[in-house]
C-alpha cells in the first residue's frame, strides 16, 4: 500500500484553528499568514501571488510534469450594502448562500477602527411586537439587516463607529468537535479540506516520502465568488486534484464516512483518466470511497479550465450535510481523503503525455 498514516490530532488541531480565524472572501490575509506560516514549518518554501493565494512547491524526480493539490481558504460571509437611518445595516452574501442560514447569526463587522460584534436578524424579529408577522415574513437578503452591539440609533452613530458601505462581515463558526468522531460548524467548506490537505503533507514529510514529480500545494483565496484556481497555476502542471466538499443529501452519493471521488459537477465530466486513477487508488490501498455527481456545484477545477489552463482535473471531497449553512462532517472522511492525497501524491507517473503539453493520439494520458 502507497497511503501513509495520518495524524488526526494534528488535522483536528489545523481545522479547529483555521475555523477560529475569520476570512470570508475579501478578508483573507489572517487565513494565509497560518497556513504559510504552517507550510514554513512543514519545511516548505512558502510564494503568495499578488492577489494573496499560496503556492508551496515540494519537489520531486521530476520538475515537469507537476501536480497540484488545490484547496481553498475563503468562506462565505457578507458584506454592508448600505448604513440604515435606524442604525443598522444593510447587508449583502459574499458567496452563494441562503439568508435562511444567516438569520440569527452572530458575526463581526470590519470596518477601518477595528471589528464590532452584531447580530443578523430578520427585519420583523420580536414576537412581541409582530406576532404571526414574524413567520410570515419572506426569506431573503432584503428582508434582514445586521444589529451592531454599539450605540447605533441612526446613521450618523454608525458613521461614527466607522462602518462604512463595504465592509466585511465574518460569520462566527460555532464549532463542536464531538467524541464520536462528527464536527459540526459553519465554514467546513473548504477548512476541513485545507486540513486534510496539510494533514497529508505533514504524512509525506514525516515519513521522507519520495514523488516522482514535483508536488504543488496551492491554497486559494477566492473560491466562493467563482475566481478559485484561475490564476495561481504554472506551466508545469499537468494534472490538478481539487479538495473541496460534498454534499450528503437525498439524491446524492456522497456520504460522512470515506472520501468522495467526484464524477462531475455542473460544468461537466471531469478528467476519465484522472478520476480513474484516484478510484483504483482507493481500492488498492484500502480507502473506503464512493462516487458522486454533483448538479449545482464547481470548484476550482471548473476556474482553472475556464482561465485557460491545459491541466487534467479531478475533484475529491469530504461529505459535508447542510452545505453553506451549518455543516457537519466526520473526522473518518477527512482521513480517508488525506490517505488518498498521500497515495495520489508518491504513485507513479504513468504516461509520458504528462511530461509535454501536446502529444500524438497513441499516448494515452493516464497519470
Amino acid at each position: 500500500m502507497s497511503r501513509l498514516a495520518i495524524d488526526s490530532t494534528y488535522m483536528r488541531s489545523v481545522l479547529d484553528s483555521l475555523l477560529h480565524i475569520p476570512s470570508p472572501t475579501g478578508y483573507t490575509d489572517m487565513a494565509v499568514r497560518f497556513v504559510t506560516e504552517e507550510l514554513e514549518r512543514l519545511g516548505l518554501s512558502v510564494e503568495l501571488t499578488r492577489r494573496g493565494a499560496i503556492r508551496a512547491v515540494r519537489p520531486g524526480r521530476e520538475k515537469r510534469g507537476a501536480r497540484a493539490i488545490v484547496s481553498h481558504l475563503d468562506t462565505l460571509g457578507a458584506q454592508v450594502k448600505y448604513l440604515k437611518d435606524n442604525g443598522r445595516l444593510e447587508i449583502v452574501p459574499i458567496g452563494t448562500w441562503s439568508a435562511r442560514f444567516a438569520e440569527g447569526a452572530r458575526a463581526t463587522v470590519f470596518s477601518e477602527k477595528g471589528g464590532h460584534r452584531g447580530t443578523v436578524l430578520p427585519l420583523k424579529a420580536s414576537g412581541h411586537t409582530f406576532d404571526e408577522e414574524i413567520d410570515s415574513l419572506p426569506i431573503g437578503w432584503e428582508h434582514v439587516e445586521f444589529r451592531i452591539d454599539a450605540l447605533s440609533r441612526d446613521r450618523q452613530d454608525i458613521e461614527k463607529l466607522g462602518i462604512d458601505v463595504g465592509d466585511i462581515i465574518a460569520v462566527d463558526p460555532q464549532p463542536e468537535f464531538l467524541d464520536n468522531g462528527f464536527i459540526v460548524s459553519r465554514h467546513l467548506d473548504d477548512k476541513a479540506g485545507v486540513a486534510a490537505v496539510l494533514a497529508a503533507l505533514k504524512a509525506i514529510q514525516d515519513e521522507g516520502s519520495e514523488t516522482p514529480v514535483d508536488i504543488h500545494w496551492l491554497f486559494t483565496i477566492a473560491e466562493e465568488i467563482g475566481v478559485g484556481a484561475s490564476s495561481i497555476l504554472t506551466n508545469e502542471i499537468a494534472s490538478m486534484i481539487t479538495v473541496d466538499n460534498g454534499t450528503t443529501a437525498p439524491g446524492q452519493n456522497s456520504d460522512e464516512f470515506g472520501v468522495t471521488v467526484a464524477m462531475a459537477d455542473q460544468t461537466g465530466p471531469f478528467d476519465y483518466h484522472l478520476t480513474r486513477k484516484l478510484v483504483s487508488l482507493c481500492r488498492d490501498n484500502d480507502i473506503r470511497f464512493q462516487k458522486d455527481v454533483f448538479r449545482y456545484y464547481r470548484s476550482d477545477s471548473a476556474s482553472a479550465i475556464e482561465a485557460g489552463h491545459d491541466v487534467r482535473t479531478a475533484l475529491i471531497t469530504f461529505g459535508v450535510d447542510a452545505s453553506h449553512g451549518y455543516e457537519r462532517i466526520h473526522g473518518d472522511a477527512l482521513r480517508s481523503l488525506a490517505e488518498l492525497i498521500t497515495a495520489y501524491a508518491v504513485s507513479p507517473v504513468l504516461s509520458s503525455s504528462d511530461f509535454v503539453q501536446t502529444k500524438g493520439f497513441k499516448s494515452r494520458p493516464t497519470d
